[in-house]
Order: structure tokens, then C-alpha cells, then sequence
């Protein structure tokens, strides 16, 4: 679902959120379900794309929903449905308690290094450098940025908007990860993607 609706900048943020939080998961001792850290990472953007975003609620619960649905396909009970929901919608949350939603917790802050930067001395130079060859960020900067301005825009009280208002542009392009992004190769998507 995410190769099909997400761009390849898109799509490799995605997977990168998953690759930060399962790394910080694992060395700080956190307790996660990683099948739904990871089902939760790769669809945690959905809501941005043209096909799910919602013009009534924010873009994050939006998305939010899209994979309660993709869950319910894939045979997953009603309560797990709901904390994949769950886990997508607080990703947006300043803060996410790691005792109460671990896969919240840590799905915020991977999102937080990779958009922003946040926290990113939490990995040594050679594994930021691995994930970012193996995974480049592509044109995921100027994708964001106009995703997130489309967003407030339309939705004022959203939490893109607050992002936008707290600066997010700057921040992004402020993230050292950017400096690395004009080095990396592009990557072709898999056959039968729509490589927005």
C-alpha cells in the first residue's frame, strides 16, 4: 500500500521512521510490537497523498483511518486496528508517553529525527550514513514542506499548521540529514508503484 500511494520520497521516510525507531527501541530497552511499529511506520504519512487526504480532519488521523482499513483486510482484530489508528494519529503528539504507547513513543521521535533532526546524536555517524544510502531522502524536503503548507492551509487548527507556524521549513532544511540528500542516488521504484 505504501510502495503503490507514496512517492519514493515518501516511501523511503516511511521506511526510515521505521529503521530510527526499531534502532532506538531496541538499544534503550523499549518493549514494542514490532509488527505494528512497523505496519504503523509505513502508513503513517497516507493521510498527505491525494488519494486519502481528508479536506475535514487532520492528516494524521486521517491516515490514522486508512489503516484501520488496510488492518481490517489484512485480518487484524478490532483493538489491534485501533492502536495502529491510534499509533498514527499521536506520531504528531509533542510528546508520547513510552510507558503508556511505546509504538506512539517511538514513531514520534523517528519522525522527529528524520523530518527535523531531532535527536539525532541518539545514532553514530556510521549507521545515519547507512540508512541514508540505503534509503535516500530524494526530493522528501520540498515534498513535505508543500504537503504540510497544503495542510495548514486548508486546516488551520491542524497539526501541520502548528508546524508550520513553529518554522518547520527551516527546521527541515536545518537537518543535517539534508546535507547529504544532493549526494545520494535516486531510487527506482518497484515495478507497479505509482512513482508520484
Amino acid at each position: 500500500m505504501a510502495t503503490t500511494y507514496c512517492s519514493p520520497a515518501l516511501l523511503n521516510h516511511s521506511i526510515r521512521a521505521y529503521v530510527w525507531a526499531a534502532a532506538f527501541g531496541t538499544a534503550r530497552g523499549v518493549t514494542f510490537d514490532p509488527e505494528l511499529l512497523f505496519v504503523a511506520s509505513l502508513l503513517h504519512d497516507l493521510g498527505l497523498v491525494d488519494e486519502f487526504d481528508n479536506h475535514m480532519v487532520p492528516f494524521e488521523v486521517a491516515g490514522g483511518s486508512v489503516a484501520w482499513v488496510f488492518a481490517a483486510g489484512a485480518g487484524w482484530p478490532v483493538q489491534r486496528r485501533a492502536r495502529l489508528s491510534e499509533v498514527i494519529a499521536r506520531h504528531m503528539w509533542a510528546e508520547v508517553d513510552p510507558g503508556e504507547d511505546p509504538e506512539g513513543f517511538l514513531l514520534a521521535r523517528s519522525t522527529a529525527v528524520d523530518i527535523a533532526g531531532r535527536n539525532l546524536d541518539d545514532f553514530p555517524v556510521s549507521f545515519r550514513t547507512e540508512v541514508l544510502e540505503r534509503y535516500p531522502r530524494l526530493s522528501l524536503a520540498d515534498e513535505f514542506v508543500r504537503c504540510f503548507q497544503d495542510q495548514a492551509r486548508r486546516k488551520p487548527d491542524s497539526s501541520a499548521a502548528a508546524a508550520m507556524r513553529n518554522d518547520l521549513a527551516a527546521r527541515i532544511a536545518a537537518n543535517p540529514l539534508e546535507r547529504k540528500a544532493t549526494k545520494s542516488p535516486p531510487v527506482v521504484p518497484p515495478a507497479g508503484s505509482s512513482g508520484r
